[in-house]
């Protein structure tokens, strides 16, 4: 792996600007190089947001990114602005509650229940964002999971570790049984039994 970029957007709220900070930092644990940087509207909620990290073993010179391997929109009006027009290499994965429309890929199209999950868990859509967080680090491989879990306990907010270590693993694994479901099993991948849960 020389560099991943991952552009994580949806709305305010949403929990995005978390979800980055705790990926930037599983990446610092597993000794990669790492760039975050977020942007949002005015609007403490309800306004566009977009974050953005950028992990590798090589030098990164611009900590923005620039042409994204993995996008995540959690809104229809974020899949607008940063889902339409992507690379057709570029994994895009979008909530299935919020972006229901959503132009057709010949691959690397992920419509998962990210929202229905959490709601289905935990009867809120509290932890959709780290649920989020473990689909896209599932599908990317970017970091162990245990360095991903690390982070959760380091960030999460007081009195929600064990929620939120629970929302990474649903979302980790839903990351893998779709991933499974969409491309043909190849040989395992270097730290693939790891990464599984």
């Amino acid at each position: 792996m020389s560099k991943q970029q991952f552009l994580l957007t949806g709305t305010g709220g949403q929990g995005l600007i978390l979800a980055a900070i705790i990926l930037a930092e599983a990446g610092i644990k597993a000794d990669r190089n790492v760039a975050q940087s977020q942007s949002y509207g005015p609007e403490a909620r309800g306004g566009a947001c977009r974050a953005e990290v950028i992990i590798g073993n090589e030098v990164i010179y611009y900590p923005k990114v620039e042409k994204p391997d993995f996008v995540l929109t959690l809104s229809q009006e974020a899949y607008k602005k940063y889902g339409l027009n992507l690379d057709e290499d570029a994994v895009l994965v979008v909530d299935d509650s919020y972006v229901p429309e959503v132009k057709p890929r010949p691959r690397n199209l992920y419509s998962l229940p990210i929202t229905k999950t959490a709601r289905t868990e935990f009867a809120s859509e509290q932890s959709a964002n780290i649920v989020a967080l473990g689909v896209v680090a599932a599908l990317s491989r970017v970091v162990p999971l245990e360095k991903v879990q690390e982070a959760v306990r380091q960030r999460a907010p007081k009195g929600t570790v064990d929620r939120n270590l629970k929302a990474l693993e649903l979302g980790w694994n839903l990351g893998l049984e779709e991933e499974a479901t969409t491309i043909p099993k190849k040989g395992l991948i270097e730290g693939d039994q790891q990464c599984r849960i």
